[in-house]
């Protein structure tokens, strides 16, 4: 693997095509407005899992239409005193799996809300929250489920769920909600950068090589999955491109990021061929917070910095939760 992209003095001046859709911002808005006609509902069930430093806690909350959400709350051990929290959003095919594997937030003195991700969880790691949405004819996976309409695409779910997650974690009585961050890597830092654009008072992003960003590039750029599931559907719906980039437009990391306010740290890797280090540029640089920093990992595929992205994470996140807003 080489560096296939742009050259990196390029990169920090990219800009995507992405064009926004002029309701974009209504759109959301009743999005999330008919979510919140179903109440939140946030259950916290503790779990006996053997850890003596964190307690953990099963969560089910009403996400997009009401339906039931899974997720796990982990604080550290004899916690009285309400946390700042870190809420984090999984990778592309992965569940919320077992609680012992999200610890590091929590041993770094907060509390952390783990999203499951609806209708996924059988690609690396386990999950127990069904889709029950169907849609129309899609290629295998979850890139074109309802893609010819943004109210009925997958993703009009998954991100309403992620706002609803931010919602029920600060519900929880040892949660100081002006204190909360947002992130996860891949699909989770996609999500992140949704979340980001759609709840105004965070206190920090941390989107790690983040994916479902600048459309246009990604799907015509890799031939990669998850990014080429789109283009297969379209290699066998001819003529629909129009209509897909219209529906993806509502979808894109890049508008949400033009509406964030929190500080932000991204990361990328310059050989990443699944999220493109283009189309993460695309989301940095419309990024509309002044504070933010994006590391680049100039020999790396979409493992990106790994453990180094933590270590850095860890660095400068807890500044910002503990300076709150």
């Amino acid at each position: 693997m080489t560096q296939f992209d742009l050259p990196l003095d390029e990169l920090r001046a990219y800009r995507s095509t992405s064009v926004e859709p002029g309701d974009f911002d209504v759109f959301w808005a009743k999005t999330l407005d008919e979510a919140r006609t179903h109440a939140l509902d946030a259950r916290f069930e503790p779990v006996t899992t053997g850890l003596a430093t964190v307690e953990v806690f099963d969560v089910t909350f009403a996400g997009f239409g009401g339906h039931p959400v899974k997720g796990w709350f982990v604080l550290p051990a004899g916690a009285a005193e309400p946390l700042p929290v870190v809420v984090e959003f999984l990778g592309y095919g992965g569940g919320r799996g077992l609680p012992h594997t999200h610890l590091l937030w929590a041993s770094a003195g907060f509390a952390h809300f783990v999203m499951d991700t609806r209708g996924q969880g059988s690609g690396w790691a386990t999950g127990d929250t069904p889709d029950p949405t169907g849609s129309a004819p899609s290629f295998p996976g979850f890139m074109t489920r309802g893609i010819e309409d943004p109210y009925s695409y997958y993703y009009r779910r998954l991100f309403t769920d992620a706002v609803r997650a931010v919602e029920a974690a600060r519900s929880h009585p040892l949660v100081d909600a002006s204190r909360t961050a947002v992130t996860g890597g891949s699909q989770g830092g996609g999500i992140t950068l949704a979340v980001a654009g759609l709840v105004r008072d965070l206190v920090a992003v941390a989107p790690d090589v983040p994916f479902l960003c600048d459309f246009p590039r990604a799907t015509t750029i890799t031939d990669r999955m998850p990014y080429r599931e789109i283009g297969n559907y379209l290699k066998t719906h001819r003529g629909r491109v129009g209509r897909v980039r219209e529906t993806l437009a509502y979808f894109d990391g890049v508008h949400f990021a033009a509406r964030a306010t929190a500080p932000a740290l991204f990361s990328t890797a310059l050989e990443d061929e699944t999220c493109p280090p283009s189309t993460v540029f695309a989301a940095f640089n419309a990024y509309a917070a002044e504070e933010k920093a994006i590391e680049v990992y100039d020999f790396n595929d979409h493992e990106g910095g790994g453990a180094f992205q933590q270590a850095a994470q860890l660095g400068w996140l807890p500044g910002k939760l503990r300076r709150g807003v």
